[in-house]
């Protein structure tokens, strides 16, 4: 007897001479039989392609229903159908992921897991070194299956990022042929309006096609977007300086321009069954503008040290309110100016790969693959001061780009084989990293009509990084027991290279990564798992940039180029119960970072802040995770996630000692509601308590959204509308305020984007891929995005 594999064939081996009997069957198949099959010494007889006709009266008997599982725990993850989220249908894979229980997306579009930002995104389980925001917001959610969370990663995979890693699965099939999956998005005028110089336009549209045949697998994506964001900020800030007191409170326009477009080619080709070849290409563009034309006052008065925090807070709180002029000291200097703003931020990148399986007679496997990357970051900030109210006199110019160019290689290979009843497996990798930047800040000489480079601001740096990882794993089931166990070891060298003045910072590092993932079944559907992780999370280039870059009239930006990795210890334990349809699932878990690097404010003058990436010291969280799915009747599904967890930074910054701590909370929550066969509405809120930062608090966040979806031709046209941010004019949806004070300075930010955005999607799908289409995704470009 024999089994067929995956691609159908079958091989019947150490055959005596002889006639044979031959009966080929599959359920649900009519069954096909050959007689007399005669077969001499050392011949090979093949019988070709053979067909099996379904079997007629079985198939008219069964008729199966259920529910496919959206929501179900594995010994080292937590796995959720994308495709119960019918609020990111059109839109992209963070919009899927801001429904996940353990993950919140704030104002600033930054993803959070556990409260954590640093995670690693793999696709289809591939590792992808890439920046999650970035990696996310460029992916479409229609072509998502299904979302892993590892939130104790095991040793086979990278150690990055200090809140696990989040695998995207494609949508998968199981037959040969053709698919196709055609998806497009158009949002309607905006409501609200904001003042903006351009209205927000959001247009879009992806393309999926798959096709399978026998050793071939081909795919091909394409994707454009348009997402504008129409938005305004509202700020004051104060500096203390030599008993003088500086305020600038602000108004104006903060808003986004977003384009991108990409091209995704991949092959695999399997010329014998034990041998799969993979081969992909990925290329594209995309630019952000973003434009913050602000109207500041800015005025400067003497003032009692005393007042310069407490003071700060209440006239922030009388100006938000009334708009009134404090005159409580002596005024020494006044002036109102409008600020003109504009960021660019481009990216353009090419990136390759090439993958090889084999797998042997005694079913151990190796794999090896190589991956390049080319992207080009870059893009010019323009800064312009004109008198208020004419606009016509210019009072200062500023113009400051930088080119950074990016090369990255990643060589991997695995090895996997069975020893007795448990899976080992072990690998190699090595990563390198090169990523040069010039930076150049020009002033404008009004008087003399030309350019002056600024030194303070022009410089060169280069990183280069090498991470050479080796890692064995034993992974294995006993009676109720499943259970992964390994090591990761790791040796790091980077150098950082600045021109002005000539140094070279260099970093060797040597580290072990162990972990340990358990799950036991407790019977009657309950099961209890438990994991530790030990990870890094690694610096960027721009946050190792020692040497500022203007961002606002207020604001520069500066980096460490000494900064450290972030050690982190994860910890977790938790309980899983399903009856019927239904799950309920409960984890507590404990985050230790070293070395924690936090966004500091310093004063660079009376009237700049200095925003600097520095080690803050210790950062803990201990929190409980919980997520339910339950369904009261058949045309009702109800499905939550909270996560709590208590946070504490102590550490250091310049000199001032801190310890500061907050409990922190989030909510996602939806309903679904089967009006008919064919209509779905779901309604849901997502919502971000205010959490504590190094030198101040962050507000609350949330989002309330409704969707209407109508499917036609048996699922395979469907339309959507959907309504993002509801406020109505009663909430404050979409809003976030960020403030930061310490002895010498005190500053608020309220960040307003637009609400009551309409959105209509239209999807048309054509049978099923054929397997998992693997496109290759960025490996390092995307992190400096």
């Amino acid at each position: 007897a024999s089994l067929a594999d995956s691609t159908g064939d079958f091989v019947l081996s150490k055959l005596k001479v002889g006639v044979y009997y031959l009966e080929v069957r599959f359920l649900a198949y009519e069954s096909q039989i050959f007689s007399d099959l005669s077969l001499q010494r050392g011949e090979v007889r093949e019988l070709g392609q053979l067909k099996l006709q379904p079997s007629l009266a079985l198939l008219e008997a069964v008729n199966i229903e259920g529910r496919q599982s959206q929501q179900y725990q594995k010994v080292d993850r937590q796995v959720f159908d994308a495709g119960q989220y019918q609020n990111a249908q059109g839109g992209t894979a963070t919009d899927v992921l801001r429904n996940l229980p353990s993950i919140a997306v704030d104002g600033q579009g930054e993803i959070s897991v556990r409260g954590a930002t640093g995670f690693i995104i793999m696709l289809n389980g591939k590792p992808i070194q890439g920046d999650p925001v970035s990696i996310l917001n460029q992916f479409p959610a229609n072509a998502i299956e299904d979302i892993e969370l590892l939130t104790s990663p095991s040793a086979q995979y990278d150690p990055d990022g200090k809140a696990g890693i989040i695998n995207i699965k494609t949508k998968r099939g199981a037959t040969n042929g053709f698919y196709l999956l055609l998806n497009g998005l158009w949002g309607l005028p905006s409501i609200e309006p904001y003042d903006n110089e351009a209205q927000a336009r959001r247009l879009g549209g992806d393309l999926t096609m798959n096709y399978r045949q026998d050793k071939w697998d081909v795919s091909l994506g394409l994707d454009y977007r348009r997402n504008d964001v129409s938005g305004r900020r509202v700020g004051y800030v104060n500096t203390y300086l030599e008993e003088v007191l500086t305020e600038f409170p602000s108004f104006g326009e903060r808003s986004f321009d977003r384009f991108q477009y990409s091209g995704r080619l991949a092959f695999n080709y399997s010329p014998k069954p034990q041998d799969q070849w993979g081969l992909s290409v990925f290329a594209g563009k995309r630019t952000q503008f973003r434009t913050a034309d602000i109207l500041y006052n800015h005025q400067q008065r003497t003032h009692i040290p005393e007042a310069s925090f407490q003071g700060a807070m209440a006239y922030w709180e009388f100006y938000e309110q009334s708009g009134a002029v404090f005159r409580a000291a002596e005024r020494l200097d006044s002036i109102t100016f409008y600020n003109e703003n504009l960021r660019v931020r481009r990216g353009d990148f090419l990136i390759g790969s090439l993958d090889y399986e084999r797998t042997f007679g005694d079913q151990s496997s190796l794999q090896l693959a190589i991956l390049y990357e080319r992207t080009l970051l870059g893009g010019p900030t323009d800064n312009t001061s004109l008198a208020w109210p004419e606009l016509i006199d210019t009072l200062q110019t500023q113009f400051n780009t930088n080119d950074n160019p990016l090369d990255g290689i990643r060589l991997q290979a695995n090895y996997q084989r069975k020893v007795g009843a448990t899976e080992w497996l072990a690998g190699y990798q090595y990563r390198y990293l090169s990523h040069p930047g010039d930076f150049l800040y020009q002033d404008r000489d009004l008087l003399n009509d030309r350019w002056i480079t600024n030194p303070a601001f022009t410089n060169r740096i280069e990183l280069r990084r090498q991470i050479h990882s080796l890692y064995t794993q034993f992974n294995g089931q006993k009676a109720k027991l499943s259970y992964q166990v390994g090591l990761r070891l790791e040796y790091m060298d980077r150098t950082l290279g600045l021109a002005r003045p000539d140094t070279l910072y260099e970093l060797r590092l040597i580290n072990p990564f162990p972990s340990i993932n358990l799950q036991y079944d407790l019977g009657h559907d309950w099961q209890l798992r438990g994991g530790y992780s030990r990870r890094i999370e690694r610096t960027t280039t721009f946050k190792m940039t020692p040497f500022p870059e203007r961002e606002h009239s207020e604001t520069l930006e500066q980096g460490d180029a000494e900064l450290l990795p972030e050690f982190i210890d994860l910890a977790e334990l938790g309980i899983n119960k399903r009856w019927k349809d239904n799950n309920v699932y409960a984890s507590l878990y404990y985050r230790r970072v070293k070395n924690v690097i936090n966004r500091v404010n310093t004063v660079y003058n009376d009237s700049i802040l200095n925003r600097i990436y520095t080690n803050a010291g210790l950062g803990q969280a201990y929190g409980l995770e919980f997520g339910a799915t339950i369904y009261p009747t058949k045309w009702w599904k109800i499905y939550a996630g909270a996560n709590a967890y208590r946070y504490r930074i102590a550490g250091d910054l310049f000199g001032v000692v801190i310890n500061t701590a907050n409990t922190i909370y989030s909510l996602n929550a939806n309903m679904d509601f089967d009006i008919l066969a064919s209509l779905r509405l779901q309604v849901g809120f997502n919502y971000l308590s205010e959490r504590v930062t190094a030198q101040g608090l962050d507000s609350r966040f949330y989002n309330p959204y409704l969707n209407l979806r109508k499917s036609f031709s048996e699922g395979k046209i469907s339309l959507a509308l959907q309504w993002q941010n509801i406020d109505m004019g009663l909430l404050q949806s979409n809003e976030q305020r960020i403030t930061t004070w310490q002895r010498d300075f005190y500053t608020t930010t309220n960040y307003i984007y637009e609400v009551d955005i309409l959105m209509l999607s239209l999807s048309f799908r054509l049978n099923q891929p054929g397997k998992q289409i693997r496109f290759t995704k960025s490996e390092f470009g995307d992190k400096e995005w």
